[in-house]
């Protein structure tokens, strides 16, 4: 019967996605809501991403709520305050994405919020998930117990810097959702929070999927930072509400990957004022090497899921350890 359930959530937000996408990228031609290439991307997106809808990740928020009340049909303990829980946070964190695409679209520009003010908007979204979802015992890692005051801060921290993490990735067509999807994925075979958590990652596959149809390379559609904030802030609160937060690590393999390339690049630059990438993040240094779009996207799509495999093995080694 579990089976069954999952499948119909997965088909239902699927298709869901798929159509509601189409709606909206009509909608945004007409509204011309279009990418605006930074300027320090590669020369040419500006022909081949230029123009193309953006902010396609605000349609991720009703497709999930629409999911919800099928969610408590098929589970009859799950309640709309045990949805608020896991859902609150991707649309808290997706409205802070939508507030930067809103000013880069109202502005026709790259530029939207400020790093400090992204980064504010983004802490005062987390902090206060953080502290009401949290509850003992504080456990971090299996035999690491921390106090109340470390585990919401611990939160605080990589929620934020998961939402950077996943909206610097979202830089190739399908990069960005596909990895996503494969985190989604594993989380299905990892994590046993029940019924309940099972069908709420069976929907976030199914949204990925639907985006995948329509940001597929050439992509038709860009998630824009409010997709981008929306997936990681489903991910976190995924693992937090299943009681596995340290699978947010593994799970967030290639997303930490992209981020730490982005550092290390600025490190090197102000401190030693030369580059160790021909441009960051790592999917651009590739591109400037004269790989082509498609190859990085698959090969970094392989590559998380290697990264996730070797984390997740490590942790169950230490986990075992400590047993």
């Amino acid at each position: 019967m579990m089976f069954i359930d999952f499948t119909a959530i997965l088909f239902f937000t699927f298709a869901l996605e798929i159509f509601l996408q189409r709606s909206w990228i009509s909608v945004m031609h007409s509204l011309k809501i279009e990418q605006v290439t930074k300027l320090y991307g590669p020369s040419w997106h500006e022909k081949t991403k230029m123009g193309t809808p953006t902010m396609g990740g605000i349609v991720f928020i009703p497709v999930l709520l629409l999911a919800i009340p099928l969610i408590i049909m098929m589970d009859g303990d799950f309640s709309l305050s045990g949805a608020a829980r896991i859902v609150s946070y991707p649309v808290l964190a997706a409205a802070v994405g939508f507030v930067d695409d809103w000013l880069k679209y109202s502005r026709r520009s790259s530029d939207g919020l400020k790093s400090l003010q992204k980064l504010a908007l983004q802490v005062a979204v987390t902090l206060p998930w953080a502290l009401w979802v949290s509850e003992p015992p504080f456990v971090i890692f299996p035999g690491f117990e921390v106090s109340r005051l470390f585990y919401v801060a611990f939160v605080t921290f990589v929620g934020v810097g998961l939402q950077n993490a996943v909206n610097v990735t979202d830089g190739l067509d399908g990069l960005a959702a596909g990895c996503a999807l494969i985190s989604f994925m594993f989380a299905l075979s990892f994590i046993d929070g029940g019924p309940t958590m099972m069908l709420i990652i069976a929907a976030a596959c199914g949204i990925c999927l639907g985006f995948l149809w329509h940001n597929a390379n050439p992509a038709s559609v860009f998630m824009g930072d409010v997709g981008a904030h929306f997936l990681a802030g489903l991910l976190l609160s995924v693992c937090l509400n299943s009681g596995v937060l340290i699978f947010v690590i593994p799970l967030g393999f290639f997303f930490g990957v992209e981020i730490l390339s982005v550092t290390i690049q600025i490190i090197a630059i102000r401190c030693f004022h030369r580059k160790v990438f021909k441009m960051s993040p790592i999917h651009h240094h590739f591109e400037m090497s004269g790989w082509k779009e498609t190859q990085i996207v698959t090969r970094f799509w392989v590559m998380h899921i290697i990264g996730i495999c070797l984390l997740m093995s490590l942790l169950f080694y230490f986990a075992l350890r400590n047993f």
